[in-house]
């Protein structure tokens, strides 16, 4: 632990901030500089499309750390800094300014940004996205009784902004190019769950859609115009088409990169003194025994801790399960696992779909459970975790059966 006298993170999101505060927590003495684009104190964005976009919490409750917890552990902060390349031999991170930052270790946290796709008029004004807090606040600000909202785009970011909207009185049109929301994530019987949720809450989805464009008037987003001719009209539009992960820093500094920045089960890249968490670790997963990129919340919170062990000179591993949660309207879910396609043969429902009071589980071809979501149903994960990673073979029978308790599987 004393040879290293240097740590530079470069990223000052919820990722960024915590591998900050887990290397304090392990009792690392050393230099800490903490770099962020953004002039903000590192906050947390599940809120930004949530509870703070609903007027529901204030900005403060989403900030990680006060000023006052970084100025006590003596972590420099650069914020409103960009990190313009990274220099491996010389153990150099390079400023915008010129600054040239020596580290003895590095932790990449550079996170996503928000997919752009090349539709026409998308540069017009009254077009949104969303991954800050001032995205957040403008969106915002298009809701209101009487107002018009465009969502392009049916993902989890897409329907919350959703159900933001409609419980601020304002008309919403989801446009969406699959035959349902969330199908590709959940499948078409969970997913029918959700579209059925919206549309009881007033939303229009337009389904299997075709976008030509994004209408305009003076430079200003007037609506969306379908390939099939029909107009929506709309006094603002968000695009909500999912996140990539920004990795050309990565890229640029030679480190192996693949959807996400390559990691091995402790967050090391494909060099020694180089680490990455969050958004952008495509991480080896030693429980799922597969590479994982998830991005979500949890992910961010969670990576740091082992991440700055490994970098201390520990021996641990990530291996907590992917996790992640929604809100829409009178719905909460939760997201335990992972299934992607040619991981599970089937999802079993314990419980009632139309009431929307039921757990899902994604299933093997050997009764296994890869993945489970419980939505309105409460205090399942911790009792489900260890049936995933312990890949116990379960009774469909029993784990469909609400008498039946789950712990007893």
């Amino acid at each position: 632990m004393s040879a290293i006298e240097d740590v530079v993170i470069v990223g000052a999101g919820l990722a960024g901030a915590k591998a900050a505060e887990a290397l304090r927590d392990l009792g690392y003495r050393g230099a800490i500089t903490l770099v962020g684009a953004e002039r903000h104190l590192p906050y947390e964005r599940p809120p930004l499309s949530k509870d703070y976009l609903a007027d529901k919490a204030p900005f403060d409750s989403a900030v990680v750390h006060p000023q006052d917890w970084y100025d006590e552990n003596d972590i420099s902060l650069r914020l409103g800094s960009t990190v313009a390349a990274i220099d491996l031999g010389a153990h150099e991170a390079r400023l915008d300014d010129g600054t040239a930052l020596r580290y003895d270790r590095l932790v990449l946290a550079t996170g996503s940004a928000p997919r752009r796709p090349p539709i026409p008029g998308a540069g017009a004004r009254g077009v949104h996205y969303l991954r800050t807090v001032e995205d957040s606040d403008g969106i915002r600000r298009t809701f209101g009784e009487g107002r018009r909202l465009a969502i392009i785009g049916a993902g989890w970011i897409g329907l919350e902004v959703a159900a933001a909207a409609r419980a601020a009185g304002t008309s919403v049109t989801v446009i969406e190019a699959a035959e349902l929301p969330l199908l590709r994530v959940l499948g078409p019987e969970l997913a029918r769950v959700f579209a059925d949720l919206h549309r009881e809450h007033g939303v229009d989805l337009r389904l299997s859609a075709r976008i030509a464009e994004i209408t305009t008037r003076d430079g200003a987003a007037t609506g969306v115009r379908l390939e099939d001719g029909s107009a929506i009209e709309a006094d603002a539009v968000v695009i909500g088409v999912g996140v990539a992960p920004e990795v050309a820093l990565a890229q640029q500094a030679g480190l192996d990169v693949d959807n996400g920045v390559l990691v091995d089960a402790s967050l090391r890249t494909s060099d020694p003194d180089v680490f990455a968490v969050g958004d952008i670790a495509n991480h080896d997963h030693p429980v799922l025994g597969r590479r994982v990129r998830v991005e979500h919340w949890a992910t961010a919170l969670n990576q740091p801790t082992a991440a700055a062990a490994a970098l201390l000179g520990g021996d641990d591993v990530y291996a907590e399960l992917p996790y992640f949660y929604t809100d829409q309207y009178d719905l909460g879910m939760e997201y335990i696992g992972n299934a992607v396609d040619g991981t599970f043969e089937r999802i079993m429902i314990r419980g009632d779909l139309g009431a929307r009071e039921f757990i899902a589980f994604w299933l093997t071809h050997e009764d296994t459970i890869v993945a489970a979501m419980n939505v309105n149903v409460w205090d399942v994960v911790d009792t489900v975790k260890p049936l995933i990673a312990g890949r116990v073979r379960v009774d469909p029978a029993r784990l469909a059966d609400p008498a039946v308790d789950l712990g007893a599987l």
